[in-house]
């Protein structure tokens, strides 16, 4: 995050998004870049860090009516950020578990803790269905079908 605040810059400058949300930041928050991106015009800024990997953040020239960070599986290891615009809507930036090479909950640890990591999201969100209720998940879901739809299906070559 740090590193590439240019391109946050750039993409500030280019596309004038309203909102906009970051998954990886590997930023803690004590170093997370709140003042240059507040000098970029993002005046409301929600973000769940940690040193080194994994965090979300949510970037807004639209003020929050609230915000929360949850932790899934028994970790705080930064993967969820929301914030409630007003009028209610939500939107839920996620940086999923990758799940590592082999798909396998019996041989791989990485895969058994995104299974129940999306178990425990898809509940979550299942219990609060309501009419009414208005959610926008978006983020880094670390999910695809088909080996053809990444650049790698081998985590072992990035």
């Amino acid at each position: 995050m740090r590193l590439r605040i240019d391109l946050i810059a750039r993409l500030t400058a280019e596309e004038k998004p309203d909102i906009l949300c970051l998954q990886e930041t590997k930023a803690a928050d004590p170093v997370f870049p709140f003042d240059a991106l507040r000098a970029m015009g993002w005046r409301h800024i929600h973000a769940a860090g940690m040193k080194g990997y994994n965090g979300v953040a949510i970037l807004s020239k639209r003020p929050f009516a609230g915000t929360e960070v949850r932790e899934w599986c028994g970790k705080a290891d930064a993967r969820h950020a929301s914030v409630t615009l007003r009028g209610g809507i939500e939107i839920h930036n996620f940086y999923v578990p990758a799940g590592g090479d082999v798909p396998d909950p019996e041989r791989n640890d990485k895969f058994a803790h995104k299974l129940r990591f999306l178990d425990e999201v898809t509940a979550w969100f299942t219990a609060r269905r309501r009419p009414g209720n208005r959610f926008i998940l978006v983020g880094d879901l670390n999910i695809a079908p088909l080996e053809a739809d990444v650049w790698s299906h081998n985590t072992s070559e990035h």
